[in-house]
């Protein structure tokens, strides 16, 4: 892990702490890497409660409880599966704050709609407000997981402190 990603994940477990928070992740393209980046950080076990890899469609309706119409009218590179991939990491943990990563690392999987590089993070808070952002990260395949980590961590913060 890179020092960019260490600091923002100590952070976060800054920001966490001082609300007595817990956070869970929802994630598909970044295969668990949210997770990794904050349960690298000492004393995660504070503020880190449990996190969802959730990879396949299947996945995402078994663990999360995402919608198969959602999957069906939208697909899973939406931000309403984004959405309900958040709302599902909530229900199904203790914690008060969750985000949910889905999208379209590449090199293949694009299409004219939803190209290479296609993001969605959804973030939910247990008694707040739910965000939803599309981004559309350039570069490879770990450059496009690596900008959707910071931009879930990053989003993070600022929702907790």
């Amino acid at each position: 892990m890179n020092q960019e990603l260490a600091n923002l994940a100590a952070r976060l477990g800054e920001v966490l702490t001082a609300r007595n928070w817990m956070l869970a992740t929802a994630e598909s393209c970044t295969g668990g890497w949210v997770a990794e980046a904050v349960t690298a950080t000492a004393g995660s076990s504070g503020w880190f409660e449990r996190g969802f890899i959730t990879y396949s469609n299947e996945s995402k309706v078994e663990l999360l409880g995402v919608s198969p119409v959602t999957l069906a009218r939208h697909g899973a590179v939406s931000e309403e599966t984004a959405l309900e991939m958040a709302a599902g990491a909530l229900a199904h943990s203790h914690a008060e704050i969750a985000v949910a990563v889905t999208g379209i690392a590449g090199p293949g999987g694009g299409s004219s709609d939803k190209p290479v590089g296609t993001l969605c993070l959804a973030w939910s808070q247990r008694h707040g407000d739910t965000i939803v952002v599309t981004h559309h990260f350039p570069g490879d395949r770990e450059a496009v997981r690596r900008q959707s980590v910071v931009a879930a961590i990053e989003r993070l913060i600022a929702l907790a402190a």
